[in-house]
């Protein structure tokens, strides 16, 4: 018997492994000579104690707080591991599975069009059997705009995706092929080439561009190329009333038989009325499974983010190195890629970049069982969305759990293969059942979202789909080639990245609030390490603002009154504490060098982290207490993908741009002044006021270096409150606000903790 070569393979990091392991126990023992010091005091005999017991209490509950926080995340460094692919060991195109491309859209304002129809594009254009690859784009707000715009891409790729296969481009995504000054012309460079090139060139620009500004609103009148709407025209008003009241819409954009073999491009926009739950993403995709199953019912789903287009167009054929590998477990679930970004600036003040989950956890994650489903970028088994089930099976059973649908039934226990292009009458059939499938109706009585599908306990729909389908035993696997495989668009401004990660806070959080939370939910088929991955990712937020206010107020107002909370330079414990931070400080290093980047990456990172606890992280948790409390309800605000030339030079100089909330500064601002009013309070006491200065130093030290180390590293705040004169300053009224506050609370704080 012939032997098959593996289609992929894992390596273990046995050296990051020995570093990470053995930084964690010389940290914990640092640690818990840290809480011993801290329980000392409560046990010493009360004509002893000096300082009162109310903030060194505070004070030891946050540091016992960041010491959970960092216990959770060494489980993400725990075993991390790295892996290849082999795609040019794969079968030959027949023997591979078809894929279904899901995009999603929901606001064509806030998600530009150009950007959404190039991810379609290049989805099109990915390098598998044409026959074999059906992409469906979702549109929740029911536009006409998204509708025109899929048309229009159609036309566009009839073009572009022969173009792309006949010279082998290494990119998928015309936008970026014609705009990028890199060498991407395959193996071909004659006059032959040149002269398509530019043809193409041109089609792109005078057909594509032009209709999808039309399309986007710029232009009052569509002119010319622009299909009538099924429901005629519609005005600014009604259109904004369509996104939330609308029927459905299924449309297969090729209908007939085209002479050079395309993908299936199919626009759907489900049923949305204001008295049924919409179930946000999570609806969406659900929808987009029940509709591809009457349509193309392919094995293998490839879900991507509207503004994250394939970059290279071998992602599939690498998926299917893990998911076609006789070696594999048929416990594989999906193949997660990393989250890449094209507009990342040198200095990425914001941290769009995400190092820490995609550089550094998700390894970890791969090497306890896989990493948790990131938004986009993966390719999972419908399997294991669905279930598998025989011919055997209870219809009316399956009808209890998936709907009444009879035809949709099937599709989950035959081999059902759909024949849209050659059989007219069929194809008619299944877009009517697909319609009803659609409908706002059709989950009633059902299980979607609670048992199958994607779920809808959460709006991080993600996190908690992953930990259910690891929860039943389904593993998943991180793949980071050294080729970027996806690339999307990222925030360039302070505001959108805090309400963005806003929403990302108040999803794992309310999984950690509930009877879903991984420490006590996830331990049905998963490892230890797992479950604490997950918690870490569920509890950070929460855990981060409660520490990071603790340790941002309660040492200053103790410092403010000259209450020590941290022992002498000179006293022996104090180095539990230097240990402890420079302990902290080499390690984030370390990742940073090891992952590749500069030593800016890392103060970026410690900057924004403590940004994002006082302000985002915060709210995110408040958001959560009030919709347990029943005050609020959930909400999924789609981040804002509209690039402000103003907004994107400050960023790419790496300036921050305040033009924000008040409700997001007033925190930040406080925290600065309350740390400022401290430290230069505690600098002239020992200067001037008190006569053993250097007995003021010494017993002061600690504070006084907590709060210059807060100063310095968030001095950007600072900057954009006294320095700074231009447009995207620090609003006055908001450092008014901030300054009343401060004084609260170094008033009210200094009489109940002193």
């Amino acid at each position: 018997m012939e032997k098959s070569f593996p289609l992929h393979e894992c390596h273990v990091n046995k050296v990051t492994i020995i570093i990470n392991r053995t930084h964690a126990i010389l940290h914990s023992i640092a640690i818990l000579f840290l809480i011993h010091y801290r329980l000392s005091f409560f046990f010493q005999h009360p004509q002893n104690i000096t300082i009162p017991t109310l903030p060194w209490l505070l004070i030891f509950v946050s540091e016992l707080i960041l010491s959970f926080a960092w216990f959770l995340q060494q489980a993400c460094r725990w075993r991390p591991v790295y892996r290849n692919v082999f795609p040019e060991r794969l079968p030959v195109d027949d023997k591979l599975p078809a894929i279904d491309v899901f995009i999603c859209t929901a606001d064509p304002k806030k998600e530009p069009s150009v950007e959404v129809m190039n991810t379609v594009i290049s989805a099109m254009a990915l390098d598998y059997p044409p026959e074999k690859l059906h992409v469906y784009i979702s549109d929740d707000a029911g536009s006409d705009v998204t509708l025109r715009c899929t048309k229009e891409a159609w036309n566009f790729a009839k073009y572009w995706v022969p173009f792309r296969r006949k010279y082998g481009l290494l990119t998928a995504c015309p936008d970026v092929y014609f705009s990028s000054s890199e060498d991407d012309n395959g193996d071909y460079k004659g006059s032959e080439f040149k002269a398509e090139r530019k043809k193409m060139e041109v089609i792109f620009v005078h057909t594509v561009k032009i209709k999808f500004i039309l399309c986007q609103g710029k232009y009052e009148v569509l002119k010319q190329g622009l299909r009538k709407i099924v429901e005629g025209h519609f005005t600014t008003n009604v259109a904004i009333n369509n996104t939330r009241d609308h029927p459905t819409i299924i449309e297969v954009i090729n209908k007939e038989e085209d002479e050079v073999k395309m993908p299936q491009l199919i626009y759907v926009s489900r049923e949305k009325r204001p008295s049924h739950n919409h179930n946000f993403k999570a609806g969406a995709l659900n929808v987009l499974l029940r509709v591809s199953a009457m349509i193309s019912n392919s094995s293998y789903i490839l879900i991507l983010d509207c503004d994250m287009y394939c970059n290279d167009p071998t992602s599939a054929r690498k998926a299917m190195c893990f998911h076609c590998d006789s070696q594999t477990p048929s416990s594989l679930a999906f193949v997660q890629f990393p989250q890449t970004f094209r507009n990342i600036s040198q200095d990425d003040i914001y941290d769009n970049q995400i190092r820490f989950a995609f550089k550094v956890h998700w390894y970890g994650f791969d090497g306890v069982g896989g990493p948790i489903i990131s938004g986009s970028n993966f390719y999972i088994k419908r399997e294991a969305l669905l279930g598998s089930f025989n011919k055997q099976q209870d219809y009316m059973a399956l009808k209890r759990l998936f709907g009444p649908s009879n035809d949709f039934i099937k599709t989950l226990v035959e081999d059902y293969k759909p024949r849209f292009i050659k059989d007219g009458e069929s194809s008619r059939m299944s877009l009517e059942n697909a319609n009803i499938l659609a409908s706002c109706s059709y989950e009633n009585q059902t299980v979607w979202g609670s048992k199958v599908g994607f779920l809808y306990f959460s709006v991080a729909e993600d996190y908690f789909t992953g930990l259910n389908l690891h929860r039943k035993g389904w593993k998943s696997v991180y793949l980071n080639p050294e080729r970027q495989q996806f690339l999307g668009t990222s925030t360039t401004n302070l505001n959108d990245s805090l309400i963005q990660w806003t929403r990302w806070t108040s999803g794992p959080v309310t999984v950690a609030l509930s009877r879903f939370c991984p420490l006590t939910y996830g331990s049905l088929k998963m490892s230890l390490v797992q479950v604490l991955c997950y918690s870490e990712l569920a509890f950070m937020p929460l855990l981060n603002c409660l520490s990071l206010w603790g340790f941002a107020i309660i040492p200053q107002l103790c410092l403010f009154n000259g209450i020590p909370l941290y022992p002498k330079v000179s006293d022996p414990n104090f180095n539990i504490f230097s240990v402890i931070l420079v302990s902290s400080i080499l390690k984030s290093l370390y990742e940073v060098v090891t992952t590749g980047e500069q030593l800016k990456v890392w103060r970026n990172e410690w900057r924004i982290w403590m940004m994002r606890s006082v302000t985002c992280y915060t709210y995110g948790c408040f958001d959560v207490i009030l919709n347990k409390l029943g005050m609020k309800e959930a909400t999924f605000l789609p981040t804002n993908k509209v690039t402000d030339d103003e907004q994107v030079k400050l960023y790419e100089m790496g300036v921050f741009d305040f033009r924000t909330a008040t409700v997001f500064l007033a925190p930040l601002v406080t925290v600065i002044l309350i740390n400022i009013a401290a430290f230069v309070g505690a600098v002239v006491k020992a200067l001037v006021v008190d006569d053993d200065g250097d007995q003021y130093w010494e017993k002061m030290f600690g504070q006084m270096f907590l709060s210059f180390f807060i100063l310095i590293s968030n001095f950007a705040v600072i900057e954009g409150m006294i320095i700074r004169r231009d447009k995207a300053k620090i609003p006055l009224s908001s450092t008014l606000w901030s300054v009343v506050f401060s004084m609260f609370i170094l008033l009210i704080g200094s009489v109940i903790l002193c």
